[in-house]
């Protein structure tokens, strides 16, 4: 969230879930929520936005445990707003004048 975002909001939802700091923008905590894993994503976005005033750029992004075919995984999403280019973007070497394998 930017400097201007709604952060006594998500504080205040923060605590009232009892999540833990896990270093800087991170926080660990357990949702409660009755449904199939499918529809976790979606109430959490639901009730981030009743309770936080989102405004553009602003971006939330979900770490989880999940079941796959019984195997756990994790996985990762944004719920709120999408992902950006990264600030490192075209200080590497790398060559984007690859040549076709057939030349």
């Amino acid at each position: 969230m930017g400097i201007k975002g709604d952060f006594p909001g998500l504080y205040a939802w923060l605590d009232n879930q009892d999540a833990k700091e896990a270093g800087n923008s991170i926080a660990f905590l357990n949702y409660e929520f009755s449904g199939s894993d499918n529809q976790l994503l979606s109430m959490l976005k639901k009730d981030l936005e009743k309770n936080v005033d989102f405004k553009p750029g602003d971006r939330i992004y979900v770490v989880r445990m999940r079941t796959d075919n019984g195997a756990q995984k994790i996985s990762g999403k944004f719920i709120i707003g999408k992902r950006r280019a990264a600030p490192w973007v075209g200080y590497g070497d790398s060559d984007n004048n690859i040549a076709d394998e057939n030349e």
